[in-house]
């Protein structure tokens, strides 16, 4: 896939113009954003999305506008994942909902430079080593057991790191929120940190180990560093107006770890199956590409991505609304009792 110098340059313009009029509209008015509101800037971002796939399509082919849908696909369902987490930690560190946007957009900006770092070092580590795909295949697999065990996310789940416990300990800080500030003064005019310094520190340390499961995965799905980036920012654009969305549905969405858990476990095994093929390790095959490993298109793959979330999401919708039903049934026969 060529790539032009200019057409590099010019997505980096697009997409770092429209998250600064993202943190611009924050900055001007911080706010708990309406579901309406919400509901059209999803629409809007998914919608740039779609729009992004067709210019791949028309540029250099429907393999590559494949890949490229296939990874926004599964990193946006892995963004998704992201926000039960970020739940969890706003409501830990009773942010206040007006001051959540701020913290949600740092975080995703936090997110980009994390990713992109990983993307330039695994992108470099592929194009000299191509046995690293048994180590990122190895790695999607565990994770993906790590997350069919693990069920429904629960409020236990989060844990504070060291560096958050630390930042606690050392920095200097006021007792309450200042607004949306990072920083404030005391009395005698000296500075202190905010509660939203170490908010921001646990959403930034979350955002690190969310982009060491996400990266080999889209690697598994495409190895062009430019639908790599692109699928990664679509994905991350528009997270924060998602949180409001669907944070009430979040709490039904009781299955999409085991979809997850499918599509990871399956693009491990399809990276296994491509190490395999260029397979250059003395010890497998005596060094030789494996000629029976066979090759997973785009197409299936696509299929997959997308029947797996569709089914998961439907099957966890249905059990929501049945474990509704059965608790008003229960709460309706304990208050007949006499």
């Amino acid at each position: 896939m060529d790539v032009a110098g200019w057409i590099w340059t010019a997505t980096l313009v697009g997409l770092g113009a429209i998250l600064l009029f993202d943190l611009a509209i924050v900055a001007r008015r911080p706010h708990e954003p309406s579901i309406k509101e919400s509901t059209i800037w999803v629409t809007v971002y998914v919608g740039l999305a779609l729009l992004f796939g067709l210019f791949v399509l028309a540029n250099w082919g429907g393999g590559y506008a494949g890949e490229f849908y296939a990874g926004w696909l599964t990193e946006y369902s892995l963004s998704v994942d992201n926000l039960f987490v970020f739940v969890i930690i706003l409501s830990r560190f009773k942010v206040p909902r007006q001051y959540q946007q701020k913290v949600l957009l740092i975080g995703i900006a936090l997110a980009l430079v994390m990713r992109g770092g990983f993307i330039a070092v695994g992108s470099a580590a592929i194009s000299r080593f191509s046995w690293v795909f048994y180590i990122f295949a190895a790695f999607l697999v565990y994770t993906a057991v790590k997350l069919a065990m693990q069920g429904e996310t629960e409020e236990g789940d989060f844990k504070e790191n060291a560096l958050i416990r630390w930042s606690r300990r050392v920095l200097p800080m006021t007792p309450q929120y200042q607004e949306s500030r990072l920083t404030a003064r005391d009395e005698r005019g000296r500075l202190h940190m905010t509660p939203m310094i170490v908010v921001l520190i646990a959403i930034g340390t979350t955002d690190l180990i969310f982009a060491l499961d996400s990266i080999p995965a889209i690697f598994g799905l495409t190895a062009e560093p430019y639908l790599v980036f692109t699928a990664n920012v679509f994905a991350l654009m528009g997270l924060r107006q998602l949180y409001f969305l669907i944070g009430g549905l979040l709490d039904r969405l009781v299955y999409l770890s085991v979809g997850l858990a499918v599509v990871l476990g399956f693009i491990g095994v399809k990276l296994f199956l491509e190490a395999l093929a260029d397979n250059n390790l003395p010890f497998i095959n005596g060094g030789e590409p494996v000629g029976w490993a066979p090759h997973i298109g785009i197409e299936l793959s696509l299929a997959v991505i997308i029947g797996t979330l569709a089914i998961t999401t439907v099957a966890s919708l249905v059990k929501s609304r049945h474990d509704a039903r059965t608790a008003i049934a229960q709460a309706d026969k304990v208050h007949k009792i006499p």
